[in-house]
């Protein structure tokens, strides 16, 4: 009788739970923030994290600088 209970309850935790389980994952996985992008200075070609880099339009549309200077090099 106790096997036959343990069994039934196996079997509701694979079929129902399980898949509820895997579906709030896979709910997670796609809500996290997207990561940063790294974006490369064209003055002294160093990489950037894009949320800190120093933004200026240039000639050419090359707008992310790792510091002032390197964007006053730039536009020059």
């Amino acid at each position: 009788m106790r096997v036959a209970l343990l069994l039934l309850v196996a079997i509701f935790i694979v079929v129902v739970l399980a898949p509820l389980l895997r579906r709030t994952l896979a709910d997670a996985r796609r809500s996290r923030p997207p990561r940063d992008e790294l974006v490369k200075d064209p003055v002294c070609h160093t990489y950037v994290v894009r949320s800190r880099a120093v933004l200026r339009r240039g000639a050419d549309g090359a707008p992310y600088f790792c510091s002032v200077d390197c964007a006053r090099r730039y536009t020059g």
